[in-house]
C-alpha cells in the first residue's frame, strides 16, 4: 500500500450526484404547468404546427414510405419490447393522417375516407414521440427510402407543445427554462459560486467573463447544482492546454430542453445568448459540453442556417480528440479494459467518432469496440429528454439491457461516455441491475490522467477499482 495519501474528493460521486437528481425529477410532475387552452383549439395549434413545419422534404418522406419494416429491427424500443406499436413506422401515422387531410394532393378524398384528429389522437402520439423515441436516428440510417423519421418525431413533438401535451417532467422544466434561462435552479450566481469553489478548494482556476478569449466552454446546470467534478475536470484539460480560454457567465448553459421539447422559440431563445457571448468576446471556437442534444441544439439550430458564424463549433470529446492527435495532451496510461459508448447525437448524427477514440489510444488503454459500434451503435434508451419520464421507466430499462449485454460481450471493466444524458441512464441501469461495470465521463478521466496536473497520489476511478 502506497504511504502517499490520496486526496479526499471535493465533490460527490457521480453515482450521488445520480440519487440527488433522481429526488429532484420525482418533484418535476407536480410542478408542471397545466392545460389552459379548450380542447378544439389545442387540436387545431398541433394541426397548424405540422402543416407549418410540412415541406417539400417532408412531404416526400410522409409519401415514400414502403412498409418494409427496416426501421422496426433498428429500434431498440421496439427490439426490447417486441410491441409492434413501437415500431418507427407507426410513429409516423398521425403526422401522415394530418398531411394527407390537410395539404396532401388527394386531401378531398382523405377527409371522406378518414376521420379528423381530436385530442384522444394526440394524447395517444405522446408515448410514441417521447416515451418510446428517442431521435437517435438508427432507423433513419437503415430506411432504404432515405426518410428522416427521428425529424419526423421531433415535428410532431413540437405538435404536442402546441397542444399542451408536453410529459409533465418536461413541460416542467420548459416553463423553468423558460422563465430562468437555465433549469434545476442553476444561475450566473450559481456558476460564479462553483468556480470559487473550485479555485479555493481544488486550486485549479477557471477564467470567468474574460472581456476577450480564443476558446468559448459551456457548462450545464448539471455541474453546477450536482457534478462539480465535470467543471473541474474541464478547467484542468483546458488549463493543462494552455490555451485562451473563458466560461461567460450570460452564455453557459448547454442544456436546452426548447430541443428536447419540441418547443422551437424556446430552442431559439437559448442559442441566441450563447451565440452573441461567442461573438462579443472574439471566440474562434465554442466547445460543448459533455451534454448530448446540446451538440444539435447548436450544431444544427434551425436560425443559425445561412449565418456564417465566426468560431467554429464542436463537442467536448471532438475538441479532446484534436488535441490528442495533434500531441498537447500530455496522458499516463490508463489501466484496465474500457469499451466506448458512441452518443447518438454527436456519433450518429454529427459524426464524432474517431477523435473519442484517439483520446483513448493517447492514455494507451486497452480499448475494446462494442460489437455494434460508431454508426451502428445502439442507444443507451435514455436521450432525448426520455431518461427524466417516469412514465418510461419499463421502456427505458427493456432497452438499456441490449447495451447492458453488449458492454458485457467486450469483457471490458469500464465503458466511456462522453454525454450526461447517457452516462445518467448508464448510471440508472448499473444500479438497477446491480452491474458490475463502471461508467466514466471521458473528459473526467482524461482529467484524472493529465501527467503534470494528477494531484499527489490520487487514482483515477478504474485504478481504484483494481487496487
Amino acid at each position: 500500500m502506497s504511504s502517499t495519501a490520496v486526496q479526499a474528493p471535493i465533490f460527490p460521486s457521480f453515482a450521488q450526484v445520480f440519487q440527488g437528481l433522481v429526488g429532484q425529477i420525482g418533484q418535476l410532475r407536480q410542478m408542471a404547468p397545466t392545460p389552459t387552452l379548450p380542447e378544439a383549439t389545442r387540436v387545431r395549434r398541433a394541426i397548424a404546427t405540422l402543416i407549418a413545419e410540412t415541406n417539400a422534404d417532408e412531404a416526400v418522406w410522409l409519401e415514400s414510405c414502403i412498409r418494409c419494416g427496416q426501421c422496426t429491427s433498428a429500434c431498440h424500443y421496439f427490439q426490447a419490447t417486441g410491441d409492434t406499436k413501437y415500431a418507427p413506422l407507426r410513429k409516423m401515422n398521425l403526422y401522415r393522417r394530418v398531411y394527407q387531410r390537410e395539404i396532401g394532393p388527394f386531401r378531398w378524398w382523405y377527409r371522406l375516407v378518414t376521420r379528423p384528429i381530436g385530442l384522444k389522437d394526440l394524447e395517444a402520439l405522446q408515448e410514441l414521440v417521447y416515451d418510446s423515441c428517442s431521435e437517435c436516428g438508427r432507423c433513419t440510417m437503415v430506411c432504404p427510402m432515405g426518410i428522416d423519421i427521428a425529424s419526423l418525431v421531433h415535428h410532431q413533438r413540437s405538435a404536442l407543445v402546441a397542444a399542451e401535451l408536453v410529459p409533465p417532467e418536461l413541460a416542467a422544466l420548459q416553463m423553468e427554462q423558460k422563465q430562468r434561462g437555465t433549469v434545476f435552479g442553476a444561475s450566473a450566481e450559481a456558476l460564479h459560486r462553483m468556480v470559487d469553489t473550485i479555485r479555493e478548494r481544488a486550486g485549479v482556476a477557471i477564467p470567468l467573463d474574460k472581456a476577450r478569449a480564443e476558446v468559448m466552454v459551456l457548462s450545464s446546470a448539471v455541474d453546477l447544482v450536482g457534478n462539480g467534478n465535470g467543471l473541474l475536470a474541464t478547467a484542468r484539460v483546458m488549463n493543462h492546454l494552455g490555451v485562451d480560454w473563458t466560461i461567460c457567465s450570460d452564455g453557459f448553459e448547454s442544456a436546452n430542453f426548447g430541443l428536447l421539447s419540441g418547443d422551437m422559440a424556446l430552442w431559439k431563445r437559448q442559442v441566441d445568448p450563447i451565440v452573441a457571448a461567442a461573438k462579443r468576446i472574439g471566440a474562434k471556437t465554442l466547445v460543448i459540453a459533455e451534454c448530448g442534444h446540446a451538440y444539435p441544439a447548436l450544431r444544427w439550430n434551425p436560425t443559425l442556417k445561412g449565418e456564417d458564424l465566426p468560431f467554429e463549433m464542436m463537442y467536448m470529446s471532438e475538441y479532446l480528440g484534436r488535441q490528442a492527435k495533434a500531441g498537447r495532451l500530455r496522458l499516463r496510461p490508463l489501466q484496465g479494459r474500457v469499451t466506448y459508448h458512441d452518443p447518438c447525437k454527436t456519433g450518429r448524427r454529427g459524426g464524432a467518432f474517431d477523435e473519442p477514440r484517439a483520446v483513448l489510444r493517447a492514455m494507451q488503454a486497452d480499448f475494446v469496440e462494442l460489437p455494434a459500434n460508431k454508426e451502428f451503435n445502439w442507444c443507451c434508451g435514455g436521450g432525448a429528454g426520455i431518461f427524466l419520464l417516469e412514465r418510461a421507466t419499463r421502456l427505458r430499462d427493456e432497452s438499456f439491457k441490449i447495451k447492458m449485454r453488449q458492454v458485457d460481450m467486450t469483457g471490458a471493466e469500464a465503458v466511456v461516455v462522453s454525454c450526461a444524458s447517457c452516462r445518467l441512464n448508464f448510471e440508472a441501469g448499473r444500479h438497477k441491475n446491480q452491474w458490475n461495470k463502471r461508467v466514466e465521463s471521458l473528459v473526467e478521466l482524461v482529467a484524472a490522467h493529465l501527467l503534470d496536473d494528477a494531484p499527489q497520489g490520487a487514482q483515477s476511478p478504474i485504478e481504484e477499482a483494481a487496487a
